[in-house]
């Protein structure tokens, strides 16, 4: 029996599937299980104040959806590393080797997660002796010229009553897509973005590498919100920086109690090794901007570090929201009543008969109804707009959350019906149709080619074999290259720059 294929009772036994995000409007929790020893820390868009210091741990958002193009099976996306500049080489942005990042499934509604999906990261060099992150233009994954590579391994934990019942190795040294450098540097992308598609037992699959950023928001509301007078609203801060993502699709049977509760909720967190060698969790996350804009300073670092069963610690930042009295001080819009019960059906519990699990624990989690089929025409704003498939029945990358809960939040539900949203409807580029379903990355190039330049057989082409010993050289030129190696890098890039000159002048003569 393979690790994702399970029928009747073994399938009843087992849990949900992985984290999602809210919105503003979401509610207040904790953090994460402890299958090793865990301690304080912090997670999304630089939201705590000791995530903000460590981004390669820090996760930004996750998304839960029906697979649209495989109805039967659940997607997960979580990502990290909050706005990676394409341009920010030449130590480009990859996944950290001392962190667990991982995907938490609730199949009951307990608060206490069912299955564990646990990815690992090591980071492999070539040549040490370059500043290049690749050495030529790279057209696949083993690719020479990729100098820096990352290969991960893929765990999937079984648990019950917070303790491991088992543990499969479900995929080894699998590579990475690596950070998109540019167009000399890497022509085809989307060939490099199949490539690191890893398929799993069962019909799963699993993918890691660097995608736009799918939040699409204004986040100028730290701005006093938008400077008071709207003036500041409708620009998307996160167009044209990219996210180191995981994303896994599983069979929904696999992480579904029963055919009778297909309910699941779903978190991410990550671990990061401490100086005593144990894995303490620095992030955690399910809904976005809970911890931006739910939970005061004092409990950032707190939610960040604890798990959804300790969450009734953080209720009344959910029942007392601030946000409300803020929107009423600056915009004379009144807030509703206190306290928010409202607020914590839906986003603590999931809402009655559509996502909420029979006898649900109410905690923050992104809560899933995968017997519910995707919608031809997605609207994005889900729920609210009678599109049962979307936010906040999990969260499709094309939801646009915000707007749902800022909504939410102003008492949409309780009668106070309103229109209000940030202005910034869509990603700013398309989703794909296929999985991973995130756009491709920003690469670091983005203009033409400089004058002079071909395009063809330039010096950018010939850093590869430049960096190769001077007897793998099939020419005089190219051996001349090589020696400059002593020289240093910088070296290199010199004398194979004016030796691609005195080429052309030499062509020219001819």
């Amino acid at each position: 029996m393979t690790p994702f294929s399970r029928t009747g009772a073994g399938r009843r036994s087992i849990a949900t599937a992985i984290c999602s995000a809210l919105a503003a409007g979401g509610l207040a929790a904790a953090g994460v299980t402890a299958l090793e020893p865990e301690a304080a820390s912090a997670s999304s868009h630089r939201e705590a104040p000791l995530i903000s210091g460590t981004p390669q741990y820090d996760n930004t958002d996750v998304y839960a959806f029906v697979s649209p193009d495989k109805p039967d099976t659940t997607t997960i996306v979580a990502n990290w590393i909050p706005f990676e500049e394409p341009a920010g080489g030449p130590n480009f942005f990859t996944f950290a080797e001392d962190a667990q990042y991982d995907l938490r499934i609730d199949s009951n509604g307990d608060a206490k997660e069912d299955l564990l999906f646990r990815y690992t990261f090591k980071t492999h060099t070539k040549n040490d002796k370059t500043f290049l992150h690749n050495t030529g233009p790279v057209e696949s994954l083993d690719d020479p010229d990729l100098n820096i590579t990352q290969t991960y391994d893929l765990e999937l934990v079984k648990l019950r009553d917070l303790k491991a019942v088992s543990k499969t190795k479900v995929a080894d040294d699998v590579p990475v897509a690596p950070s998109n450098v540019g167009k000399a540097s890497m022509p085809d992308y989307n060939t490099l973005r199949k490539q690191a598609i890893h398929k799993l037992a069962g019909g799963a699959q699993t993918f890691a590498g660097q995608a736009d950023d799918p939040f699409f928001l204004d986040l100028r509301v730290f701005d006093l919100l938008y400077g008071g007078n709207l003036s500041e609203v409708g620009n998307d801060t996160l167009k044209g920086y990219n996210v180191n993502t995981i994303a896994l699709q599983v069979p929904n049977s696999f992480i579904t109690q029963s055919h009778d509760q297909p309910v699941v909720g779903i978190w991410s967190t990550t671990q990061r090794k401490n100086a005593q060698g144990y894995f303490a969790q620095v992030s955690r996350l399910g809904n976005p901007l809970v911890n931006e804009v739910v939970n005061p300073l004092k409990d950032k670092d707190k939610f960040n570090a604890s798990a959804p069963r300790d969450d009734a610690q953080f209720l009344e930042n959910v029942t007392n929201p601030e946000l409300p009295k803020l929107i009423e001080a600056i915009y004379k819009i009144p807030a509703p009543a206190e306290p928010r019960n409202d607020l914590v059906d839906v986003f603590l519990k999931g809402v009655k008969d559509l996502n909420q699990p029979p006898h649900v624990t109410p905690s923050e989690q992104l809560r899933l109804n995968t017997s519910i089929k995707p919608a031809a025409k997605p609207k994005r704003l889900g729920v609210l707009d009678g599109d049962n498939a979307g936010f906040p029945n999990g969260r499709r990358l094309t939801d646009d959350v915000i707007d749902a809960s800022l909504q939410v939040v102003e008492g949409e539900l309780l009668g106070a019906k309103n229109d209000l949203g940030d202005a910034v409807d869509k990603n700013d580029k398309k989703f794909e149709k296929a999985f991973p379903y995130v756009a491709l990355p920003t690469e670091g190039s983005r203009g033409p080619l400089a004058k002079g330049v071909d395009g063809g057989n330039d010096v950018r082409s010939q850093l590869g074999d430049a960096l190769q010993p001077a007897g793998a050289q099939g020419s005089d030129d190219m051996r001349l290259i090589a020696a400059s190696a002593g020289a240093g890098a910088g070296g290199i890039v010199l004398v194979g720059a004016a030796l691609m000159w005195w080429r052309r002048m030499r062509n020219r003569a001819y």
